[in-house]
């Protein structure tokens, strides 16, 4: 079992390397004016005596650390490792002695093998447990390890909506309205009607069929050791073959350049077999040659993009003269993606000057406020925060007061429903769903498929029952 968490824990960077999380960075730098190489095999810098030094995947630690710097006068250096890369480097050197961090991060799909193997450190002995209640309650659960014991603390909060084009929506459903465009995603089938509808009107609901992925089941993927195939996950497989095998979608690949061109205007409608990559004529990661080639492609505007709270900073950066026309609302489930948990290094000698730095950036109020400012809309974890600006207003939003929303969908998030299994049960999930969708197996043949796939993976850990 140790040696199946220990390989669970390599393969996660290889699944992240899809990821399109906040903050995530694809260099290897360190603290204030320094720049390392992007390889695996980088050199790691470490602080002085006096100084701590932190291994992240996020330029965001690095922003914080500087301004930590600027406050306390301590000196933190900031290793930036790629995020695919990130647990492999951390694994090896925590597993080898060679890691002289005192700052190490996780995302939640990471966490569980990282406490289990004991890299990370006992908050509750640091002080954590002074400050229970003033998260919001699903990330602090996220930090616990499975006996309870707090070891990590996010400064975000992630819960995931659906960001709509208000012009679209007064246009084809007579409102523009946050509450009653919720309506519209509430469940499943309201999606695929409302598909249609836009449809009709010459409009895409979606640039792609994974902006439901969010939104993919409220229920666990393993129940007391059994696979648990429950009615929602079926039901998403039949709404992504719908928004597919209906023309929904402007078949834009999600982090692609299409994808990213929707938020402001007019795309090319795709093909299915330049989404599934068959058509290499088209290169969707090109801009230039992506323009040249679909030229001639009939065009749409897509209404919505289904994306957790750090979407706010995406679509700001990449929605042009379409700001302000754009809105916020609910999805059909409690849905949450990403997010950067910190914690301290179990190996590091300097626990109580990095539990000073954890505080400062998970705790702190003035910190909390600098940071919704600096990141110019990040949603942060600290509740009383969140509430102090729950009535700001947002111009790329409609002035829609987003934090509000925010920690309200938050709240409903259960994380008793997630397990350490849910990354690599959802791949193949959605394989299964890309194999109906595409043609290449019968809905039967490819619920057959995952089966046995779950069985090959988990073989001995997870029952399964067809």
């Amino acid at each position: 079992m140790k040696l199946k968490k220990l390989v669970s824990v390599l393969l996660v960077g290889t699944m992240l390397a899809t990821l399109g999380a906040c903050g995530s960075n694809e260099k290897g730098t360190e603290s204030a004016a320094k720049t390392d190489s992007s390889s695996t095999e980088q050199e790691m810098v470490s602080a002085g005596e006096d100084g701590i030094t932190i291994w992240t995947f996020t330029e965001d630690l690095k922003t914080m650390a500087e301004k930590y710097t600027e406050d306390t006068g301590v000196e933190v250096v900031v290793n930036i490792i790629p995020t695919a890369d990130y647990p492999t480097k951390l694994t090896t050197a925590m597993l080898g002695g060679s890691c002289d961090a005192d700052i190490i991060v996780g995302e939640p799909q990471m966490l569980d093998d990282f406490f289990d193997n004991g890299f990370f450190a006992n908050l509750d002995d640091l002080g954590a447990k002074d400050y229970d209640g003033k998260i919001v309650d699903y990330v602090w659960a996220r930090g616990k390890d499975s006996e309870g014991v707090q070891r990590a603390i996010s400064y975000q909060i992630t819960p995931a909506g659906f960001f709509y084009r208000r012009d679209i929506a007064k246009e084809v459903f007579g409102t523009e309205d946050p509450t009653e465009i919720g309506k519209i995603f509430s469940n499943y089938d309201e999606i695929v009607k409302a598909g249609e509808e836009l449809k009709a009107k010459g409009y895409r609901i979606f640039a792609s069929d994974s902006e439901v992925s969010y939104f993919s089941g409220n229920e666990a993927w393993v129940v007391d050791g059994k696979l648990n195939v429950a009615d929602c996950r079926t039901e998403y497989m039949d709404l992504v073959v719908d928004l597919y095998q209906k023309d929904l979608t402007a078949y834009a690949n999600q982090w692609s350049t299409p994808w990213y061109q929707a938020m402001a205007g007019e795309v090319p409608i795709l093909t299915a077999d330049i989404q599934n990559y068959q058509d290499d004529s088209v290169n969707v990661w090109d801009a230039d040659q992506f323009a040249e080639a679909t030229k001639d492609l009939d065009t749409t505007q897509v209404f919505a993009f289904g994306l957790p709270s750090w979407g706010v900073l995406t679509m700001r950066d990449h929605v042009g003269d379409t700001a302000g026309s754009w809105g916020f609302c609910a999805g059909p489930a409690a849905g949450f993606g990403g997010g950067t948990y910190i914690g301290i290094a179990d190996t590091s000698n300097k626990k109580d000057a990095a539990w000073k730095f954890l505080q400062w950036c998970t705790l702190n109020e003035d910190t909390a406020n600098w940071w919704i400012e600096k990141s110019q809309g990040d949603a942060v974890s600290l509740i009383s925060v969140l509430e102090a600006h729950a009535s700001d207003e947002n111009p790329t939003y409609g002035n829609q007061h987003m934090y509000e929303l925010f920690l309200e969908l938050a709240k409903k998030i259960d994380y008793s429903k997630v397990t350490r299994y849910d990354q690599t049960i959802g791949d193949l999930w959605g394989k299964a769903i890309s194999n109906i969708k595409t043609g290449a197996m019968t809905k039967e043949e490819a619920i057959n498929d995952f089966y046995d796939q779950v069985e090959s993976t988990y073989a001995g850990e997870i029952q399964v029952e067809r």
